[in-house]
């Protein structure tokens, strides 16, 4: 005989809502219960969503917490831990996508507003670049690090590599100070020469080093601290 699941008729309803109006009239703990039942479908998720808002502090932050963080929350496996890190990500990459049409980022100001996309509702750093051809267009964007709280490392031989295999021209390198200000720092700007020598070497352009942070940016090409004339 098939078990019955006792918690259906509570789902359905939170489905229910949902469809109805959207997510709006949901808490936090309503939004993650109902997403945390497409990975765990046989067991009352309230509790583990009272439990992750109570670890981490936020709906924000729990999607931006790593896969390590997540797994470690007793009742979150791997499954679990991936949808929650996967939503955001999919967020991200819908409201700052280019497949199918060409991105022309001929600006600061037009890189600006791209990143503010990439970087919304980001509550860890990240370091992102851009490769570009010779004017502007968008080649890819990659992430190429992503840190705990305040503080991203990244290879620079991956920004390197990343460059050599699109063919970019122009590479524009990117991160955000999640509790912050967007004003670059010191290892920000050691960061910053570290990959432009290594670009140099194989004849790209560090075009500028975008610093985000409460939707806001700073151009370290425009401000000066990047020795390359912006576009």
């Amino acid at each position: 005989m098939e078990r019955i699941n006792p918690h259906q008729g509570h789902r359905e309803r939170k489905k229910r809502q949902f469809l109805d109006f959207g997510p709006e009239p949901l808490a936090d703990h309503e939004v993650l219960e109902l997403l945390l039942f497409y990975a765990i479908p046989r067991q009352d998720t309230n509790p583990l969503a009272h439990e992750l808002l109570h670890r981490f502090g936020s709906l924000e932050a729990v999607l931006e917490a790593s896969q390590d963080e997540l797994t470690a929350v007793p009742g979150i496996g791997e499954n679990a831990a991936l949808l929650l890190r996967l939503v955001p990500a999919v967020a991200r990459r819908a409201a700052a996508g280019h497949h199918g049409r060409t991105v022309i980022l001929n600006s600061p100001e037009k890189i600006g507003r791209y990143l503010l996309q990439c970087y919304a509702g980001a509550v860890r750093e990240m370091v992102y670049e851009l490769c570009l051809d010779q004017k502007g267009k968008l080649l890819t964007c990659c992430r190429v690090a992503e840190g705990s709280g305040a503080s991203a490392d990244f290879n620079v031989r991956t920004v390197l590599m990343n460059a050599i295999r699109c063919g970019a021209s122009l590479v524009v390198l990117s991160h955000n100070h999640p509790s912050g200000l967007a004003l670059p720092s010191a290892a920000d700007q050691t960061a910053t020469d570290r990959v432009q020598r290594a670009l140099d070497t194989v004849g790209v352009q560090l075009l500028d080093h975008i610093v985000v942070a409460d939707g806001d940016y700073v151009s370290m090409a425009q401000n000066g601290t990047l020795r390359r004339t912006p576009l």
